[in-house]
């Protein structure tokens, strides 16, 4: 049974690649890949809807390159990516309708382009299916119109895995060595430490198997993608080991933690679990999160007995590497941190639910088949309500922060200005005034420094639910809007005027 399996698998590569005219069967392998992008792109602008305001992370990102607003804190662990990749948008229109529909249509080719990578490898029906799988979890549907950086690590790491599997099968394949090296250049540029776990196993392979020359262009582009952050740490953070250090700091403490719990509480929808406590969500909600491992692990078994295990094996062992910081170093959970490891599984998942429901002559499983297909469909249907669920949420956090916004402006808090306070990085945004904080992980600024403000533009403190406001404070009127408390400096000359 072994042996006709794989002679079937090997059999469905060497069609695809050499049977029928080569052009036909490269335009049916881009049709159908160009569609899975497509109806990704599609669906991000029907579902999470293009006037979605910016959330507290995109906010960081956007600001360091718009003209509109002033920059927010750029803390340790963040890198340059993001920025760069919503300038073009960004620097010269402050529409976020504008930004979210660039961000879909860019994601979707990013996709298209990294599920190519894999042409050769396997069916196009199951590069197909990977696709369809990663771009219908809510989580990715959710993140790729938005700027921020896990969705880009994650397509990435796609190409890289791909690129070098087909360089590795193929030496004269076209672009192969081009495609490892943009992968890698792509996740360090968005996150360089997730894209040295990524890489981690992709070395490993190359350096065991002397494979030199995608070696190379792994290096050099993980070593590309990461300048700007090296160099950044010694402009403005004192060195590279003090900004690992202080990167570390703000994430917690990267250590022996288990988060496990939290990433499973994160997937009814929350962005940041952070302190992570409340219910886990319903069973059918995370359902898919236990099935993923097994249907994986299938994939890899067929991989063992048709003896082509590499290109089934790698991908699964660069998910793991990436899952491992996000599953057992910090002590906090988002789901958008595992989007790579999701991407990576997509493919053999693929492999795995199409021998489920074809036996190896081609047929379709009767009884199986369906059950898989309604399955698919449940599993569908969980996904979409969770988006849906997350997008109202989100929607309304960020109109409450636009209503703030106006409501400051009526106290007279007008640009220029200062806003201080933990939650000040999103109210700052949206009041068009800078951002400061005088402890916590954003800390950017002084006692002395806002006083100093003061005497010049309108500042005011925010104090979260269940805070104590500053004691420099106690003079300044109170005000409280919506959960917030805020207290608003005299106006600078004593006028009264805002």
């Amino acid at each position: 049974m072994g042996e006709s399996t794989g002679a079937i698998l090997v059999g469905m590569r060497r069609r695809e690649q050499t049977s029928g005219p080569g052009p036909a069967l490269r335009a049916r392998s881009t049709a159908a890949l160009a569609a899975v992008a497509a109806a990704f792109t599609l669906a991000q602008l029907l579902l999470v809807r293009p006037v979605l305001g910016l959330g507290w992370d995109e906010i960081v990102y956007v600001s360091q390159v718009t003209s509109h607003h002033p920059a927010a804190f750029f803390s340790a662990p963040r890198s340059r990516g993001v920025s760069l990749l919503v300038a073009p948008v960004a620097s010269w229109s402050s529409s976020t309708a504008l930004l979210r529909v660039y961000l879909a249509v860019l994601s979707g080719l990013a996709l298209y382009l990294a599920l190519r990578c894999w042409r050769g490898l396997f069916p196009t029906r199951v590069l197909a299916t990977a696709g369809a799988f990663f771009a219908t979890l809510w989580v990715t549907l959710f993140y790729g119109p938005q700027a921020m950086p896990n969705y880009w690590v994650a397509v990435g790491a796609l190409a890289a895995t791909g690129s070098f599997l087909r360089h590795r099968a193929d030496r004269s394949a076209r672009g192969a060595l081009w495609g490892v090296a943009a992968g890698g250049a792509l996740m360090a540029w968005m996150r360089p430490g997730d894209a040295v776990y990524v890489a981690l196993p992709l070395l490993v392979v190359m350096l065991w198997g002397r494979y030199w020359r995608p070696l190379l262009a792994c290096v050099a582009g993980l070593a590309t993608g990461a300048v700007a952050w090296v160099t950044e740490a010694y402009v403005a953070h004192g060195g590279l080991a003090e900004r690992l250090a202080e990167a570390s700091r703000i994430q917690g403490g990267l250590s022996w933690q288990i988060a496990v719990d939290d990433q499973l509480r994160s997937l009814g929808g929350r962005a940041l679990c952070r302190p992570c406590t409340g219910e886990m969500p319903h069973p059918v909600v995370l359902a898919w999160w236990f099935a993923l491992p097994l249907v994986a692990a299938l994939g890899l078994f067929l991989a063992v007995r048709a003896r082509r295990v590499m290109p089934t094996l790698l991908p699964l062992a660069c998910a793991a590497s990436a899952a491992v910081p996000y599953l057992f170093m910090i002590g906090y959970a988002a789901p958008r941190f595992l989007q790579p490891a999701y991407a990576l599984l997509s493919v053999p998942v693929a492999t795995a639910l199409w021998h489920l429901v074809r036996t190896p002559s081609g047929r379709w499983r009767p009884v199986v088949a369906p059950l898989v297909a309604l399955c698919l469909l449940g599993h569908l249907a969980v996904q979409t309500a969770v988006l849906v669920h997350t997008v109202d949420r989100n929607t309304d956090s960020r109109r409450d922060w636009a209503r703030t916004a106006g409501e400051l402006h009526r106290l007279g808090v007008r640009p220029p200005c200062l806003i201080v306070g933990p939650e000040a990085i999103p109210i700052g945004y949206y009041t068009g005034c800078s951002s400061g904080a005088t402890s916590g992980h954003n800390e950017n600024t002084t006692l002395g420094e806002v006083l100093r403000s003061a005497d010049r533009i309108p500042v005011a403190t925010v104090t979260a639910p269940g805070g104590t406001p500053p004691a420099y404070t106690r003079s300044w009127p109170e005000r409280r809007i919506g959960d917030f408390l805020f207290r608003i400096a005299p106006a600078p000359g004593g006028d009264g005027s805002g």
